[in-house]
């Protein structure tokens, strides 16, 4: 009899970095659970075309992580479809410009449940389930040089930084805590920086280029894989060099 194929879960997977997270663990012979909060319609066709390429191999769980519970309960969800839980990766994010002069508290809420607040939740539910062995959660090469106008968005992303290094000392030996940090990969859909001003972006990154996702999809497998089953802690820069401009 062959072994079951491992699951994982990945959050905010509907489209972009996520997506291409799912598409590249489900190559790599995993069942996957996808998540979304508002592109219900993307997030079933990435699941359709999932199970076109293998049967019985893909699912999808609907959630809002700006309500409480809502992480936890959708982790236990994604364990449910096959009865195990091998992998969390807590991609999910909420991303926007918030000056200070204008900050609302509502917005400082949504960039901290969903940066900070859910992948602590999924990761204390994911704790918890047969099978469980390794979190990777999706954080920012920036944190570390930080812009002005997106404080609550860096103080989240900076705490998940800190989260991940201390979740691998609490969860350890049974489960590995690693995180990837990204550079500029694509645009937001929300930038407001024009042409030139993404021209002078690309213009710092030392490799001057955008990294792809496809990128950060391979860090993602990396840390996830036995070749990887003495590194945890870690926070991997996929960024061009970006974090030492």
């Amino acid at each position: 009899m062959s072994e079951p194929s491992p699951v994982a879960f990945v959050t905010g997977s509907a489209r972009r970095i996520g997506a291409e997270i799912a598409r590249r663990l489900h190559r790599d012979g995993w069942h996957v659970v996808l998540h979304c909060r508002g592109n219900r319609a993307e997030a079933e066709a990435l699941r359709d075309d999932l199970l076109a390429a293998r049967a019985d191999s893909a699912e999808l769980v609907v959630a809002d992580f700006a309500q409480a519970g809502a992480a936890a309960t959708a982790v236990r969800e994604a364990a449910g479809v096959w009865g195990r839980l091998d992998a969390l990766v807590n991609n999910a994010s909420s991303y926007k410009a918030t000056p200070l002069t204008d900050l609302r508290p509502e917005q400082t809420e949504d960039l901290l449940a969903s940066n900070l607040k859910a992948p602590l939740e999924a990761a204390q539910a994911f704790a918890k389930q047969a099978g469980a062995a390794a979190i990777v959660n999706i954080i920012d090469t920036l944190v570390r040089h930080v812009r002005p106008g997106y404080a609550p968005y860096f103080a989240a992303k900076s705490g998940l930084w800190t989260l991940t290094e201390a979740l691998a000392l609490e969860l350890a030996p049974a489960i590995r805590v690693n995180g990837v940090a990204p550079g500029h990969i694509l645009w937001a859909t929300n930038s407001s920086l024009d042409e030139a001003e993404q021209a002078a972006e690309r213009g710092r990154i030392p490799l001057q280029r955008l990294g792809t996702p496809e990128a950060i999809a391979s860090a993602v497998a990396y840390l996830l894989s036995a070749e990887a089953d003495y590194v945890t802690g870690a926070v991997l820069p996929v960024d061009g060099g970006l974090r030492l401009a």
